[in-house]
């Protein structure tokens, strides 16, 4: 018996199958399927999963296997059908009905919540029962999740997914394409070529431009830092990284970028083996945007000191403030110091797609490399990002190639393989879900979606500025905005500053706890702040202005309460 005889179904037969398929699909659409799966989502799920073992190699044993996965099995397709409708039903009831941005609990009451079973039973406890499973997980862990499409929900750079981008999950799930060589993607491979196409053109970066999609700002930065270093060796001494490792020299190289880069610039410098102290902080404007003219000062100290600058690293949308730095003036400095330019555009990537604000970015497109995430203000489901190069060149000096996966004549054939490009060798298929989302919803709407979250966050600082107990740090460029709740008085014997920042610390527990917000916070200045970061969209000013009041109401009270227990405590050690 032939190969294509073992795994080829009978034409005769895959056209009965696509035939009875397209039946389900005929009924689904006049409503007789989603009835029969609304009404007895178990039945249809459970009735195809049969949990007896048998020996193994017997055909029962291969029949239970595949009723365990997605294939052109009938049952398999009507059991898919049935479990989608179980997730969706247990979703919608646990999480996007939530009225609140999280529920409260504490981390104790989770955690003992799901340690009263055991990670992986022997057996199932109900033997099929998956509608049982879902409603029970469900319950343990969405009902305790961060309800990211809640408009009160502002804590990070933690964005509410669109809808089709969630969809596309269930393709990219269930088809499971792994986006190192063609024969794991195909066409997935072709469509993100595509989208980095399509990127490297929405920034300016020019025809010999190239890019990746990665897991995020971490990854992408990374390669920036790490083709930056690699290219830098090379040029300066011919010296091959890759091949044999850092030169002597490397203790003297540094990276540039200012106070308010992002923490990842360290990290990626630690893992590089430069260490953190190879990082170099350049001073801010008022704006916490890097000053071109003190980032020059510096280069000259670090040359005449002998040490070696080989990158710079400026940041579009900086975490806690959203400062951009002046792009332009800083690639006039990288081109004149011959230093490799890397713009994390993790954040403030996505004011590409406006029309008002595009502008902002003005100078992107002569950087060397670049980072954006589109789990950001492109609203895609974590994850998703992307890292782009001007010159697609410098992937060379971190290709590798494996006879197993992607041998080398694979590339005189001109088959793609983008493990060459990446970081990762397994890698999710992440390009289809902002694909399908570009597609369905188109630029003016990203482009109206950013624009509505800045202007939100400027309703949002003319608020929190008219209210006497509240301080803004600093007018919101993008989305977010960072405040402090000042208190009318201060207890006797308490240091001003540090009962400020307790009552901040508290406010921020006190209104999670509750349901009510979910904030962030952060230092300025050596002192406690709360941060709103609105990047979903469904917030507006309406909604702001309800958490703003509850910041000054619970702040009151706690300052009450820490009062007297202040006094308590005192009484108690007869001070």
């Amino acid at each position: 018996m032939s190969s294509q005889d073992v795994y080829t179904l009978p034409e005769r037969e895959v056209e009965q199958q696509h035939s009875q398929v397209a039946g389900n699909d005929s009924q689904a659409a006049t409503g007789g399927h989603s009835q029969a799966v609304a009404g007895d989502h178990s039945q249809s799920v459970a009735g195809d999963l049969p949990q007896a073992a048998e020996s193994p190699g017997s055909s029962k044993q291969g029949e239970r296997f595949a009723a365990m996965f997605l294939s052109e099995s009938p049952q398999s397709q009507d059991a898919y059908r049935g479990l989608m409708g179980v997730l969706s039903d247990v979703l919608i009831k646990e999480f996007a009905s939530s009225s609140k941005p999280y529920s409260g609990a504490e981390p104790q009451q989770v955690a003992e919540a799901l340690q009263h079973r055991p990670v992986c039973p022997e057996l199932p406890e109900e033997e099929g029962d998956v509608q049982s499973l879902l409603e029970r997980v469900g319950a343990e862990v969405l009902r305790h999740s961060a309800v990211v499409t809640h408009p009160a929900c502002a804590a990070h750079l933690h964005c509410p997914p669109l809808m089709m981008s969630a969809a596309a999950e269930a393709w990219i799930g269930a088809t499971n394409q792994s986006m190192d060589s063609w024969d794991q993607s195909m066409a997935g491979t072709l469509l993100e070529e595509e989208l980095i196409g399509w990127l490297c053109g929405l920034y300016n970066l020019g025809s010999s431009a190239d890019g990746v999609f990665t897991s995020g700002g971490t990854q992408s930065n990374l390669m920036g830092l790490l083709l930056a270093r690699n290219h830098y060796a090379w040029s300066k001494w011919g010296w091959n990284v890759q091949k044999r490792g850092l030169p002597a020299a490397a203790c003297r190289m540094r990276v540039l970028c200012s106070e308010a880069a992002h923490f990842t610039v360290k990290q990626s410098a630690a893992l590089m083996g430069l260490g953190e102290q190879s990082v170099i902080s350049i001073e801010t404007d008022d704006r916490n945007r890097m000053r071109p003219e003190a980032l020059e000062r510096r280069l000259i100290e670090l040359e005449e000191g002998g040490l070696l600058p080989f990158a710079i690293v400026a940041t579009a949308g900086t975490t806690d403030f959203g400062s951009i730095d002046p792009l332009e003036e800083l690639a006039a400095v990288a081109e004149q110091y011959g230093i490799w330019l890397h713009v994390d555009a993790a954040y403030g990537g996505a004011l590409a797609m406006s029309d008002r604000h595009s502008g902002l970015l003005q100078g992107i497109g002569q950087a060397d490399s670049m980072t954006v995430d589109f789990h950001k203000g492109f609203y895609q489901a974590i994850s998703c990002g992307a890292f782009l190069v001007r010159d697609k060149a410098r992937f060379q000096s971190i290709r590798l190639n494996a006879d197993y996966l992607n041998p080398e004549e694979d590339e005189d054939e001109g088959v793609p393989n983008l493990v060459i490009k990446s970081l990762s060798t397994t890698r999710r298929f992440d390009a289809l879900k902002l694909y399908l989302s570009l597609q369905h919803y188109g630029r003016r709407a990203f482009g109206e979606m950013v624009d509505h979250t800045v202007a939100t966050a400027r309703a949002t600082a003319a608020l929190i500025r008219e209210e006497n107990g509240l301080e803004l740090i600093a007018e919101p460029e993008l989305s977010t905005v960072v405040f402090r709740y000042v208190p009318a008085w201060c207890p006797a014997d308490v240091e001003e500053g540090e009962w400020s920042d307790e009552l901040n610390n508290a406010i921020r527990s006190r209104l999670m706890s509750k349901g009510w917000a979910v904030l962030a916070r952060t230092s300025v200045n050596g002192r406690r702040c709360l941060k709103l970061t609105l990047l979903n969209p469904r917030t507006e000013k309406k909604h702001t202005a309800i958490i703003v009041r509850k910041v000054i109401e619970t702040g009151e009270i706690l300052a009450r309460e820490l009062a007297a227990s202040i006094v308590h405590k005192g009484e108690k050690t007869g001070c």
